[in-house]
This record gives structure tokens, C-alpha cells and sequence, in this order.
């Protein structure tokens, strides 16, 4: 595999050499294998990661024992513990690959001197966190107004080629609905 330009991830940025030549050094490339965590609950959270081929997912799990899937990254997608990489806190999520990933990290120390030595990368990530931000809160919103089947469609449209790489279970937790209300939604789909 080719590796990957810093312009690949900040697409849409106009770059000099000297800038690409500057940016490059921040990141570092890791391959991560399916089944593989990269993050635990209780750890500082120093990288954010960029993932070029894969999927990783972030989740928790209760107290009791159950597990709530908050986030697939899929290519071009940022994943971290957000709240932990920005605030310096512990971490309150795991983070695990799903499908073997080539992915590209960066620390919070890398991203400040990116910011300040290539200043139109602070502005592609104030745009892309605004943007993340609302999502969010559409996410939220729609979590607690939709019905099951609208959950999956939309999970089929924001991911439209990972369900078959991920376990019925994740999807199940992401939507907020059982495995067998998963089933039935598929069932339900498949007669229309």
C-alpha cells in the first residue's frame, strides 16, 4: 500500500512542500489487527487517530456489565476519547479495531504545533468539530425519538459498507435496541 500524503487526510487544504514536509513528521502510521484494543478505560488518551483502511469502534461498558457502542470509524475518520484527549483526563471509553486498520495517530502536543506552523489546520479542525458537534447532537436526538427500524436506516446510510464486518451485537449496542429487535428490524426490511 502507498503511503499516505497528508493531503489525503486534510483534503480541501492547499499545502506547500514545506508545510506538507512539516505536517508529515506529526503523524505516525501503525497497523492495528481486528480484535485489537487500542484504548481502556483509566488511560490518558495521548493520540487521536486517523483511519485510512478499517474500522475501529469506541465503546463502554456499565457496571452491570453492559455495552453501549458510541462510535465506528471507518476511512477518513477521526476516533478518540475526545472528552479525555482534550481535558487531559483518564479515559472512559475503550477502543478497539473491528477490521484490521492502517491508521495514522497523532498526539495532542503534535496537533498544537501543527496548528500554529500550518495554521490552516486549525481551521479544518475547528469546521470538522463543529461539524462533529452537531451530528452528535442529531445522534442524540434522533436516539431518543426514532423508532428501531429509522435507527438502522440511518446506520445504514452513515455506514454503508461496515455491517458486514461488524458483529450483529455491536450494531445492536450502537443503535440502542437488542439483537433480536435487530433481527426482527432486518426481517421486517426484507419483506418490504
Amino acid at each position: 500500500m502507498e503511503k499516505l500524503s497528508i493531503r489525503d487526510i486534510f483534503k480541501g487544504i492547499e499545502f506547500s512542500e514545506s508545510d506538507v514536509a512539516i505536517a508529515e513528521k506529526k503523524f505516525t502510521e501503525i497497523f492495528v489487527e481486528k480484535g485489537s484494543i487500542l484504548l481502556t478505560p483509566g488511560e490518558f488518551v495521548p493520540y487521536q487517530y486517523f483511519v485510512y483502511e478499517g474500522c475501529l469502534r469506541t465503546y463502554f461498558i456499565t457496571e452491570a456489565g453492559k455495552e453501549y457502542t458510541l462510535q465506528f470509524a471507518v476511512n477518513d475518520w477521526w476516533i478518540s476519547d475526545y472528552t479525555a484527549f482534550f481535558t487531559d483526563q483518564k479515559s472512559m471509553f475503550y477502543i478497539d479495531c473491528v477490521k484490521n486498520a492502517t491508521i495514522y495517530k497523532i498526539s495532542k502536543q503534535g496537533m498544537e504545533e501543527l496548528y500554529k506552523e500550518v495554521p490552516q489546520i486549525e481551521s479544518f479542525f475547528r469546521i470538522k468539530m463543529e461539524r462533529f458537534f452537531g451530528t452528535y447532537q442529531k445522534r442524540i436526538l434522533s436516539d431518543l425519538a426514532m423508532t428501531a427500524e429509522e435507527k438502522y436506516l440511518r446506520f445504514l446510510k452513515s455506514y454503508p459498507d461496515i455491517e458486514k464486518h461488524i458483529k450483529n451485537y455491536h450494531l445492536a449496542s450502537y443503535l440502542g435496541i437488542t439483537t433480536e429487535s435487530l433481527s426482527r428490524v432486518r426481517s421486517e426490511l426484507m419483506k418490504k
